[in-house]
């Protein structure tokens, strides 16, 4: 079991949140937090604030931020590293599954579904990303 070190200033950010955003940030947040328990080399999964941002670290992983934004009152986003191969990778592997903004996130709007199965995957790449960043694709296939 993967041990979640909780920072009281994330739960802040998100009882700050709108309600609908507060929602779908909580989920996806779940959502990490499962994949993680579901990686057997994850003990620790660290929960903190990046520049404003409720933030998931592990070791050998790429910090996955989790954000809703004024400018974009619609919308809700899971941000990975820009300069990772995460974005590109999830766009070959995914496709249209998901709403991408360039190389940094994948967007949802309140009313999407979120793909819960696919998602989970492209986290836990995320999550793992040193382990397998040398590898085509970071190790996944394309499903047909």
């Amino acid at each position: 079991m993967t041990k979640l070190k909780e920072n009281p200033d994330v739960k802040l950010k998100f009882e700050n949140y709108p309600t609908k955003a507060k929602k779908k940030l909580k989920h996806l947040r779940e959502l990490i937090i499962e994949t993680a328990n579901e990686i057997d080399n994850i003990s620790e999964l660290e929960e903190t604030l990046k520049w404003g941002e409720p933030s998931y670290l592990v070791n050998k992983g790429s910090t996955i931020r989790l954000d809703w934004k004024e400018k974009k009152p619609e919308q809700v986003a899971i941000y990975f590293k820009c300069t990772s191969k995460l974005v590109n990778t999830f766009k070959e592997l995914y496709g249209d599954t998901f709403k991408y903004e360039t190389t940094r996130a994948i967007v949802f709007s309140m009313d999407d579904d979120i793909p819960k199965t696919q998602l989970k995957e492209c986290i836990s790449l995320a999550l793992r990303y040193h382990l397998v960043k040398d590898k085509p694709l970071l190790g996944m296939k394309v499903s047909s």
